[in-house]
């Protein structure tokens, strides 16, 4: 394996890891961002209140793309044993 090859490996990896963690990333600061306005808005400074709804979000969302997730990591594994089995 030269040094290109191990680049683009990891660089692969990267992309899958953002991938990965986009959905949910996503959906914990745009619930985030919505629970923090209507805390503003109604001055209610309650602390289970930021908690709980964005670990449903993020649970259902997980739930969700779950099996795009599999793939992701699927494609990134089937690449990986392929590279180990060609000897790099």
């Amino acid at each position: 394996m030269n040094e290109a090859e191990a680049t683009e490996l990891i660089q692969f990896a990267f992309q899958t890891l953002l991938k990965i963690s986009a959905p949910i990333v996503i959906t914990a600061m745009v619930v985030g961002t919505l629970i923090a306005l209507f805390q503003a808005l109604t001055q209610i400074q309650e602390i289970t209140l930021t908690f709980i709804p964005k670990i449903v979000a993020v649970l259902f969302v997980a739930s969700i793309a779950s099996s795009f997730m599999a793939a992701q990591i699927n494609i990134l594994a089937t690449l990986s044993y392929s590279r180990i089995s060609s000897g790099f």
